[in-house]
């Protein structure tokens, strides 16, 4: 009997399902924050930045554009592959799609951290 093969599949399902979730259930707060009540100056910015000294608001900003990012990146690849009739590139297209989630994420950390 052979051993079984340890395949990533599974975990980028996993980020896949858990950005959509995130993205669905936060992404419409901040677009009204940032895109109508900011701008409306209901919120100031110095509010904004009081929020964004505290640690644990950083690392859930993190964690949101981490999921985000690889919920887009699992939708372009699969997209890419299905409609454009481009599985035979499946590993370059995945190391492209989840690289750049990869490298959006490290952004982020840069920019908050």
């Amino acid at each position: 009997m052979s051993p079984l093969r340890r395949r990533a599949e599974p975990y980028l399902w996993l980020l896949f399902g858990g950005g959509g979730v995130v993205s669905a259930m936060t992404l419409p707060a901040l677009v009204l924050i940032l895109g109508v009540l900011v701008p409306l100056g209901v919120l100031s910015r110095p509010d904004l930045t009081a929020l964004l000294s505290n640690v644990l608001v950083r690392l859930a900003l993190v964690g949101l554009v981490l999921l985000a990012l690889f919920h887009a990146a699992h939708r372009i690849r699969f997209t890419a592959e299905e409609l454009l009739g481009i599985a035979r590139w499946d590993r370059l297209i995945a190391l492209t799609c989840y690289g750049l989630a990869l490298a959006g994420t490290a952004i982020t950390v840069l920019i908050l951290f």
